[in-house]
């Protein structure tokens, strides 16, 4: 258990190192842009090596479409509720909306860390990467908005500090419902995290990616799968 809140307080640490770069000084839309399309790509590597794979061999394909099926429908509602208070919407305006809307990303991506715990598949590095990096654009962005909004640095960093504990919370989550579960549930689970991490990564992470940094949004995405794959490879 342990081991999955300090795992999990590692991969949050790059929302509130995000939120402090953010207020430091402005970053261009490419860079961050650059930086979503390689967490997407990581994620993808993640999802295809970390989730799919492993929920397959453990509980074969109807378990883990079961669980694709809730995971999706899950960030999909989950998303559209989120959006209806403006945590999807650009501008000065939107504030701790928009940190709400990291939030609800970063809850399946942690949820993952703690499920892999439980498993005694210890801590995959290629997540852990790909979890971190994903961070940072929506906290960089999301700071900045909320500085240019007048939000005193104080109030964003204490609300970034909050969104990454919940974040850990997540995958002390993760780890409860796999132990709870047991092998048997492991490729619902394991289809339940990489749902909604599709969702998310369709939904909003890639469109905002190709947005911010054009066509340089898919190259740095195939070097994040490639990166991801290969650190899964290794491990």
């Amino acid at each position: 258990m342990w081991a999955a809140v300090l795992w999990g307080a590692v991969a949050a640490s790059s929302l509130v190192i995000g939120a402090v770069l953010g207020v430091v000084r402005n970053w261009s839309d490419r860079v961050i842009g650059c930086v979503l399309g390689f967490g997407a790509g990581a994620l993808i590597s993640s999802v295809s090596f970390e989730l799919a794979q492993e929920g397959f061999e453990a509980s074969g394909g109807l378990a883990v479409g079961i669980g694709l099926a809730l995971g999706a429908l899950a960030f999909f509602f989950g998303d559209r509720l989120v959006a209806r208070i403006g945590g999807r919407s650009g501008g000065t305006a939107a504030g701790l909306p928009l940190a709400l809307g990291a939030m609800l990303d970063g809850i399946p991506e942690q949820a993952v860390l703690g499920i892999g715990l439980a498993a005694g598949q210890g801590i995959s590095v290629a997540l852990l990467v790909a979890i971190f990096v994903s961070n940072l654009p929506e906290s960089i962005g999301s700071s900045t908005d909320m500085k240019q909004a007048g939000r005193s640095t104080r109030t964003i960093l204490i609300g970034w500090t909050l969104v990454a504990l919940v974040c850990v919370l997540a995958t002390l989550g993760g780890y409860g419902l796999s132990q709870v579960g047991g092998d048997r549930f492991e490729g619902v689970i394991d289809g339940f995290a990489a749902g909604a991490l599709l969702v998310m990564l369709i939904s909003s992470m890639i469109p905002e990616a190709q947005q911010k940094a054009t066509d340089y949004a898919a190259l740095s995405a195939v070097l994040g799968y490639a990166v991801a794959a290969s650190l899964s490879a290794a491990s």
